[in-house]
């Protein structure tokens, strides 16, 4: 009897071994409707009138010395942070600023306690409003891959150039040294637009990553000089093309 009991319960074992298990519950991809989006955008600069100057300074003040130049500036980082809300599942507005900022310097020692420093600096604080689309997601268990294309315009509220030559010079009054700041600034508002497309990807979490390429249109025109407040014709370029590399927040 003790034999039939144990056939009978290595038969159940066995077929028990067989059923299908069932399948741990798998976490979905989180998709937020408002996110924090901050974007880290090493771009390209096209200068303008910018880089025109900082050839004429090379030329009349240093390399006619035999000094080494100035270098011409052609990239920058734009940090931005901006919300995003999808306002149907395929489609989001956004709204943010960001900065860009680039410098060109160069300091010469002539001699002991003597200094002498030229600079060349361009920054750009865009305000943004647009709107994205989002194509087709691509889904693998809790992960989600969605292609964009977006587009939007700008208003370019604080951009200003600034060149100075900062000098610590000897006073033949006193026999001590002195300091003398030669300062041009630049100012002016300005419209521009922008267009991004590339690849925001959704995980198991309320965090997001935003992979693509980014263009802005940022130029200035007639910027007035901040001491006289008198127009000129100077133009800075602030556009070019970069690789935008974000992290997304969902809230």
């Amino acid at each position: 009897m003790n034999r039939f009991r144990l056939a009978a319960l290595a038969a159940l074992a066995s077929g028990l071994a067989w059923l299908p298990m069932p399948r741990a519950a798998r976490a979905a991809a989180e998709i937020h409707r408002l996110n924090f989006v901050v974007s880290a955008i090493p771009s390209q600069i096209a200068g303008g009138d910018f880089n025109d100057v900082i050839d004429v300074i090379n030329r009349t003040q240093l390399e006619n010395h035999g000094n080494q130049g100035l270098d011409r500036v052609g990239f920058g980082w734009l940090f931005d942070s901006e919300l995003r809300y999808f306002v149907r599942p395929n489609f989001t507005l956004e709204a943010g600023l960001g900065q860009l900022r680039s410098t060109s310097e160069r300091t010469f020692l002539p001699g002991i306690g003597l200094q002498t420093t030229y600079s060349a600096e361009m920054l750009s604080v865009p305000l943004h409003v647009g709107g994205t689309y989002y194509f087709t997601p691509y889904n693998q268990g809790d992960f989600q891959a969605r292609a964009y294309l977006g587009a939007g315009m700008q208003s370019l509220v604080y951009d200003k150039v600034t060149f100075e030559v900062l000098a610590t010079v000897p006073d033949t009054v006193t026999g001590r040294t002195r300091v003398i700041d030669n300062k041009t600034v630049l100012s002016h508002d300005a419209p521009g637009w922008y267009g991004e497309l590339g690849v925001h990807m959704f995980f198991a979490a309320r965090y997001s990553v935003l992979l693509g390429a980014y263009y802005r249109s940022a130029v200035v025109r007639d910027m007035p000089d901040q001491t006289t407040h008198v127009p000129t014709r100077f133009r800075l370029d602030m556009s070019g093309v970069g690789a935008k590399m974000a992290l997304g927040i969902g809230l």
